[in-house]
């Protein structure tokens, strides 16, 4: 819980579930723009659950209890296909076995004109970049050591793919980077 720590403590966050409080600076602005406009999320397995290998019923509906923090549709790459979940306040949860750009898809048509987020994990991030598929990321950066686990960029040259850091700004928790789409 160390690396969500820096959104945690936010005004946004205290919002979104139900306390009052939180922290109301740069951390809470980037908290707050990281929820604008989305019109659709796109997930990786992992991000929804601890479960692996094929589903073994359907009593695991995610991390977030019945009224998930999305409210759009959120699709869930997986190996396993499974039905689609409703859940509270408008999030429902569509398994997508077909890989990224069948999710990508789907994300548009429900989307339409809005953002798409790629909430994670790794590898999911990992597989949009490679396909230059992101136009932009936003990286915060807390100040702390990880031990173990996926790396990010493993295996990515992400200037040769036309990334380039476009924003760096520090705030209370967290240093937050932007990285977008080189201009051509």
């Amino acid at each position: 819980m160390a690396l969500p720590d820096w959104m945690l403590k936010t005004r946004m966050f205290h919002k979104m579930t139900g306390r009052n409080g939180g922290s109301t600076g740069v951390d809470d602005g980037f908290a707050e723009r990281s929820m604008e406009n989305i019109g659709a999320w796109i997930m990786g397995r992992n991000m929804f659950g601890p479960v692996r290998g094929p589903w073994p019923d359907d009593s695991w509906t995610g991390w977030w209890g019945p009224n998930p923090p999305y409210h759009t549709p959120v699709y869930v790459l997986t190996h396993h296909a499974r039905a689609s979940i409703e859940m509270k306040g408008g999030t429902v949860f569509q398994f997508v076995t077909d890989g990224i750009d069948a999710a990508l898809k789907q994300a548009r048509a429900a989307a339409k004109d809005r953002d798409i987020r790629v909430g994670g994990g790794a590898s999911v991030v990992r597989q949009f970049l490679q396909a230059g598929l992101l136009d932009e990321m936003h990286l915060a950066l807390p100040a702390v050591l990880l031990g173990a686990g996926e790396s990010l960029f493993a295996g990515l040259d992400l200037p040769a793919l036309g990334y380039a850091p476009v924003d760096r700004v520090a705030g209370e928790n967290a240093t937050h980077v932007k990285i977008g789409r080189k201009s051509a």
